[in-house]
């Protein structure tokens, strides 16, 4: 919100030597945030001029500029010579708007216009011109450069000549710009702000909204017939109109009201939008003007009905949503309430009669309208935070106020009153509350001038108070809400800055710390940690859902095709892939922790938890708590592009399956967890690169090859390594504690194992099997070869392992070993009927 100081200062006493820093520093102490600061960027001396002759010269470029003199003090004019060569300059002007006699804005050397640019006198087309005539872009006041500024257009033309010109068009006002939360709606008014800053300072407020009264009209047809209200709210609950007839509306909007609306950060149109503009920005009630003469009947407000269409102000065709509320008249849509009006009643030049429309709408409503249409509007930001429902008639009234004034209109009897607002709940505060929740003992007496300077009203109840929240003031709905405002208007610097001492034996659970050291040990291991969003399409849910698990559709999610909560943490991580590709990162090794939604066959419960002071029963907690859907903590890894950069002597290795099982066995030494894989299938991934992980013989997980055909759709490159396993099972299946080795001071025996099985035999079984068979000598094993080729049968393959013996207390024999290998042999021969390769 911004703020001009000439207009916070009509509404609150403002200090004489009042800066901007100083009013930043009053509204941040009762909770606004500072954003900015906006000034007009002019300083002087700019003055009044008037024409007094002027020559065209034509040049030999084809342009004619115009050698003018121009009258810059008072003397120049009063006599017919003038008595100082200072009240006259020669100016040379491009421009030809203007006659002789027109008063126009005179930029003498050592001003300083928007941008910056200094002007200074120059010598040009063979003249020395002494200053210049401005438009009104140059002076910042418009877009409009076609022409000069002449001071009849804005009905000064009797301003004095050789007058200061900044002041007279409001460029010495300046405004502080402000951060507006959403709960606070009232302050993206003057009247909020001015209200916030007595708050803050002492200073004494006027209302704007008690500054006129409202006028009692009938007779205008106005039928509210909202038969679709949303979750139960009605759509409308206050709604005034008021006529005015006879209005010009060519008339200049007054210098001081443009110079306001430009530094709220609005532009000027004409004047009969510029006052409801005005009024907007005064008391933060959104009005519309209509033009009379092209309502046909009265007004409805009602729904949007299939098929409708509106063409809105900015001359769009919008197919209408049943849930958009109108505006209406006997023809048809004249307006999407609070959002924006429709081109066929728009006021125009030609307009004299109008109706004024001064409405409480539903926030929600509002909001979705404005999402919907992606029309976002200062009335729908208005509207969707909140409206004061008793501020309508007056800011209406305002409005017929200004237009009587300032557009020569009268003021008719015709209009009309709904008002359906209830009045503001009552909120108990318990006379103890605020000290206990801010740790300040307040003395009753500073809650209740605290609670009636916000203007709630009391009634002191046994132990405490009954406080009625201002009509304003639709975010006090609890007892929490009130002490906010006691901490706030009593002042921030009170409440004591204490450091919370944790209780002994609190920490990190055992849970947590596990977590935390798979995650450290994954990323000093080189891969880097992403947090994706949870919300995904119902295309990649399903891709990558384990078998038999529903999905969680979101009820309004943030985007129609992130619909659904996530069932893996993999589509996150190719989003996020994708991302990282289009920027040029083309080597990538990327984890994630995090929870996943799986839902069940029953819908997600219904309770409710009601607001105010009594906690829930706990049978409503435990009906909550058993509708949520399971939420099992994952651990994902993605990898692609080069796992070893080519460099001089060594070639470049890209990315494969194995590389994410490695960081899968470093994320399971550090809970002491021994991973083992076999061969597996997965719909979303590569036929015969994919493997299930398990820890013993439960499977917790899956690890592959991306689909090269899913690849492609996904812009990525052809090789996407990927796995996820259940990290909740990695943990509890872990010794959480390494198990120390003894070091052997006896030699090893050493020995390889061919062994030719079929070709469909899992490597990884054949090796559990050796193992097996090898007995307890075996210390270790590990495959080295698998070889398919001349000298084997078709449908048969070799697979060679690399096989260490040792005994703890003696020192092996050779044949002992070989023993203990033709164990492993004649096993293998049972299970696979595996014989020994020659």
């Amino acid at each position: 919100m911004r703020v001009p100081l000439s207009w916070l200062g009509e509404w609150v006493d403002l200090p004489d030597d009042v800066t901007l820093e100083h009013v930043h520093a009053a509204l941040v102490s009762v909770g606004f945030e500072e954003e900015d600061v906006h000034t007009s960027g002019v300083t002087g001396p700019i003055v009044v001029g008037q024409v007094l002759a002027f020559t065209p010269e034509p040049q030999k470029n084809g342009k004619t500029i115009n050698w003018c003199q121009v009258a810059v003090g008072p003397t120049a004019v009063d006599d017919s010579v003038p008595t100082l060569d200072d009240d006259v300059r020669g100016i040379v002007c491009g421009a030809h708007n203007f006659a002789v006699g027109d008063k126009v804005v005179v930029t003498l050397p050592g001003a300083v216009l928007p941008g910056p640019f200094p002007i200074a006198a120059r010598k040009t087309y063979g003249h020395v011109s002494d200053g210049m005539m401005a438009s009104t872009r140059e002076l910042g006041l418009g877009d409009e450069h076609e022409g000069i500024l002449l001071l009849k257009s804005l009905g000064l033309d009797d301003a004095p000549v050789g007058s200061d010109a900044v002041a007279l068009l409001g460029l010495d006002d300046a405004a502080v710009e402000i951060n507006v939360t959403p709960d606070r709606g009232y302050a993206f008014s003057i009247r909020g702000v001015a209200r916030e800053y007595s708050h803050a300072t002492g200073a004494a407020f006027r209302d704007p909204a008690a500054s006129v009264t409202p006028v009692a009209r009938d007779g205008f047809p106005v039928t509210i017939a909202d038969d679709a209200p949303i979750r139960g709210r009605d759509g409308v609950s206050t709604f005034t109109t008021a006529v005015v007839r006879g209005i010009d509306a060519t008339r200049p909007t007054p210098a001081h009201m443009q110079s306001r609306l430009r530094l709220a950060g609005m532009r000027s149109v004409s004047l009969p939008v510029d006052i409801t503009n005005y009024v907007m920005l005064e008391t933060g009630q959104p009005t519309h003007a209509y033009d009379l003469a092209t309502v046909a009947g009265g007004i409805t407000v009602r729904r949007a009905r299939a098929g409708e269409r509106i063409t809105t102000l900015d001359h769009q065709s919008r197919a209408l949503d049943p849930e958009d509320l109108l505006i209406t008249d006997d023809d048809g849509p004249i307006g999407i309430a609070g959002v924006m009006g429709d081109a066929r009643t728009e006021v125009s030049d030609a307009t004299t009669d109008v109706v004024i429309e001064a409405a409480t709408f539903d926030p929600i409503s509002i909001a979705r309208s404005a999402r919907r249409h992606k029309l976002p509007s200062e009335a729908s930001r208005r509207f969707e935070r909140g409206v004061d429902p008793g501020v309508g008639p007056a800011a209406a009234e305002r409005v017929v106020q200004l237009l009587v004034e300032l557009a020569g209109g009268t003021a008719d009897d015709l209009g009309s009153s709904y008002d359906a607002a209830s009045a503001p709940a009552p909120v108990f505060l318990p006379d103890d509350r605020a000290a206990r929740l801010i740790g300040v003992e307040y003395t009753r007496e500073e809650v209740e001038e605290a609670l009636l300077a916000i203007g709630t009203t009391l009634e002191v109840v046994d132990g405490g108070w009954n406080v009625t929240p201002p009509s304003w003031r639709s975010d006090l709905r609890d007892a929490a809400d009130l002490v906010e405002e006691v901490a706030r208007i009593t002042g921030y610097d009170r409440i004591p800055s204490v450091l919370p001492v944790a209780p002994p034996g609190r920490g990190l659970t055992r849970e947590q710390v596990l977590r935390r050291s798979v995650s450290n040990g994954l990323a000093s291991a080189g891969l880097v940690e992403v947090f994706a969003y949870p919300f995904v399409s119902p295309t990649r849910n399903a891709a990558f859902a384990p078998l038999g698990a529903t999905p969680v559709t979101l009820a309004n999610p943030l985007a129609v095709e992130a619909a659904q909560m996530r069932m893996s943490l993999i589509p996150g991580l190719l989003d996020t892939a994708r991302r990282n590709l289009s920027r040029g990162l083309t080597d990538l090794a990327l984890f994630e922790t995090g929870s996943v939604f799986l839902g069940g066959d029953e819908p997600l419960g219904t309770e409710t938890i009601p607001l105010g002071a009594q906690l829930p029963i706990a049978d409503v907690l435990a009906s909550l708590d058993a509708s949520l859907p399971a939420q099992p903590r994952k651990l994902a890894i993605l990898a692609l592009g080069l796992t070893v950069d080519r460099q001089p002597g060594e070639p470049a290795r890209a990315v494969g399956l194995a590389d994410v099982l490695d960081a899968l066995r470093v994320a399971a030494l550090e809970v002491a967890a021994e991973i083992t894989v076999r061969q597996s299938a997965h719909p979303s991934l590569h036929p015969g690169r994919t493997a299930d992980v398990l820890v013993g013989d439960e499977v917790i997980g899956y690890a592959g090859e991306l689909l090269p055909a899913l690849a492609a759709e996904l812009d990525l490159p052809r090789v996407v390594a990927v796995a996820e396993i259940d990290l909740d099972r990695l943990l509890a299946l872990g010794r959480h504690e390494p198990e120390p080795t003894p070091i052997s001071s006896y030699p090893v025996a050493t020995q390889d194992l061919s062994l030719v099985v079929g070709a469909d035999a899992p490597a990884g079984e054949v090796l559990e099997t050796v193992v097996e068979g090898a007995g307890e000598l075996l210390e270790y094993a590990r495959l080295v070869d698998d070889y398919r080729g001349a000298g084997l049968e078709d449908g048969a393959k070799s697979l060679t392992f690399a096989l260490r013996f040792r005994a703890t207390d003696r020192t092996l024999t050779a044949a002992e070993a070989s023993e203990a290998k033709q164990g492993a042999v004649r096993l293998a021969g049972e299970r696979f009927g595996a014989t020994l390769r020659d």
